[in-house]
């Protein structure tokens, strides 16, 4: 099973979304919360090449991108082969 780590936020709606298309796939993930953290949504941003919007996703180090990146890889059939499934 691939490495998975997500940066959210508490109130992201997109947030929920991509956990629960990771909870759906049976896939386990590392979730990274930066709501008041200035220092881990820095972090999060250096990694996602300059995004600073939640969600923000990372497969085996490799930056997926976001809530919609994710969902449209799940409808590009390219997702299950990321997650190791």
């Amino acid at each position: 099973m691939s490495q998975i780590e997500i940066y959210t936020t508490s109130s992201c709606p997109y947030c929920h979304a991509a956990k629960d298309l990771l909870k759906r796939k049976g896939a386990t993930f590392a979730e990274i919360n930066v709501t008041g953290d200035p220092v881990g949504r820095s972090t999060m941003s250096t990694r996602a090449n300059g995004r600073t919007s939640v969600p923000q996703i990372f497969i085996d180090g490799r930056h997926v991108g976001g809530c919609d990146d994710l969902y449209a890889l799940e409808e590009a059939g390219e997702l299950d082969g990321l997650l190791g499934s």
